[in-house]
Formats: C-alpha cells, structure tokens, sequence
C-alpha cells in the first residue's frame, strides 16, 4: 500500500514537472518569436494590446467567469486588497477577479476527481479513508494553487521593474537635464525602455495616462508606488514628491538619488554572494558529499572487503 502510494505521488510529480517544463519551453518560444517581430517592425510597431482569442477560448473564460462571480468575496476590503494585488501582477481585466476565482474552483474540483477516477481505473488497492483524505489534500491543493501562482507572478514581475530601475533612473535623470519636464520625460522614458522591460514601461505610462486624465502628480505618483510596490519605487515617489512641493531641482534630486540606488544595489549583491557560503552546506552535506565519498571511498572499501572474504 505505502509503495503505491509512493508511485502514484511520483507519478504525479514526474508528470506535473514535464507539462510544466514543455510549457515554459513553449511560452519561451513564443516570447523570443514575437519579441523578434516586435524588434524588427520597429517601436512604433509595439503595441501592448491582446491577442484575440478563439470562440472556444471565450466561451471556455465566460464558464470560468461567471463560475467565479458566484464564489468572489463581497469583503470590500478583500476585493480590494486582490484588485491591488492584480494590478502588481500587471493585471488589469475587468474580471479577472471572477475567473481567479473560477480557476481556483475548477481545480478544486478536478484534481480530487482526476485522482478518484485514477484510483478506480488504476490503483484499486487504496482503502476508501485514504482515498478520501488523498481527495481533500488536492481539493485543498486545487483551490490555493492560483494564489501560489499570482504570488509567483507578482515576484517575477517586481524582480523585473527592479532590474530594469537604475537605466530608467539614468534615462530620466538625461531627459530632465536636457530641459524637458518630468512628466514627458517619463513618457519618454517609458517609450524608449518598451523593448527591453515592458513592465515598468506600461508602469510609466499608465502613471501618464493617469495625469492626463486630470488626477494630481501627487496621487499618479502614489498610485504608481502602491501599484509596483517596492521599497525603491516608494522611496523615488516621496522624492518626486517633496521636490514638486518645496520647488527644488527634480535634475538633481534624480541624480542624487541615482548615485545612492545604485551603492545600495552594490551593497545588496555584496549581501547575497555573502549568502551563497552557507546556503551551499545542505547541498554540499546531502548531494555532492556522499557522491564524492563513494567515488573516493568506494573502490578501497570494495578491496578491503575482498581481501577480509580470502582470508
């Protein structure tokens, strides 16, 4: 029973690695494909819109959305804390709450009833009381799955815009010396960055659309924080802010700053490699070690034991 077990969880975990595997590979391919049209039809051919989707594909999303309507939370508070945390993952459909939510119920449902269909066909010999805790474990799995995943996605994306901040910074620091002001400037920034980080790009712009749309510079710079929202983007904000306010030089609080993000970015690599020491002991202790002790160890162990079995 404990061997079955064991089989049917490296099943799993064998056949979740591969799909996930082929699909990174394919969402890889495509990226570079389209980045290459994108490079080649110049900036102006850039457009961020999407992609049209099939008749089967929308009418797979409306299932998903209006299954998700009926279980999204009416919390005000906790609509608006996952609406924030869309907009950080770069988000932005207007139902993208009711098709999270209907992800998150159709694994919920699927994955226990793709095991218990896996159990009668295959496994046969699990006891039922195993085959129901198994059944509430992949419910459980199924519905906090996506919130795995949009954590995931708002790491990767921040990880992006902070890559991507201290040529930004540069670029703008360029275009507000040279006498443009801070709001086409960062229009201009948003343009020129397009190709090579998008995140922060449409960041950037919806910042401008934003200001366009009559709000002050405060509250667009605000928002624009609490959207990315990283420490150096907040910290660039308040900058913004105060320089708007008591009418200081943008040009050369942009530089000031840019010279101390850049020592702070070097003192933060220095802490990681600083890291690497001691989170390679578990892996030297339980992966290379014993492979290394085998490889050096083994061949006398096996001449002392032929020698002690003549004797």
């Amino acid at each position: 029973m404990n061997v079955t077990l064991l089989f049917f969880l490296t099943f799993f975990l064998v056949l979740f690695l591969l799909c996930l595997g082929v699909y990174r590979l394919v969402r890889e391919y495509q990226y570079k494909t389209t980045l290459k049209e994108k490079i080649a039809a110049g900036s102006e051919g850039w457009d961020s819109t999407e992609e049209k989707l099939s008749p089967v594909k929308n009418k797979f999303l409306n299932f998903l959305s209006a299954l998700g309507k009926r279980a999204a939370p009416e919390d005000s508070s906790e609509y608006e804390k996952m609406r924030i945390d869309f907009l950080r993952a770069g988000i932005r459909k207007t139902n993208a709450l009711a098709l999270f939510w209907g992800v998150r119920i159709l694994l919920a449902v699927c994955l226990p009833l793709a095991f218990f269909l896996l159990r009668v066909t295959v496994f046969k010999i699990l006891d039922p009381a195993r085959v129901l805790a198994l059944c509430i474990f992949l419910a459980i799995v199924g519905l906090y799955l996506p919130v795995f995943w949009l954590s995931i996605k708002i790491s990767k994306r921040k990880n992006k815009i902070f890559e991507g901040l201290p040529d930004a910074l540069d670029l703008l620091v360029i275009c507000v010396e040279a006498g443009m002001g801070l709001d086409s400037a960062i229009y201009r920034v948003s343009e020129e960055i397009m190709l090579s980080n998008q995140p922060l790009a449409d960041e950037l712009k919806l910042y401008n659309l934003e200001m366009r749309a009559g709000k002050s510079r405060r509250e667009a710079l605000k928002n624009f924080a609490l959207r990315v929202n990283l420490e150096e983007i907040q910290s660039l904000v308040t900058l913004l802010i105060q320089a708007d306010k008591f009418g200081t030089s943008i040009a050369q609080s942009l530089r000031v700053y840019s010279d101390s993000f850049r020592t702070k970015r070097f003192q933060r690599a220095e802490e990681i490699a600083a890291k690497l020491p001691v989170k390679l002991i578990f892996p030297l202790m339980f992966f290379i070690m014993p492979a290394l002790f085998v490889v050096l160890v083994g061949p006398a162990m096996i001449s002392l034991y032929k020698a002690f079995v003549h004797q």
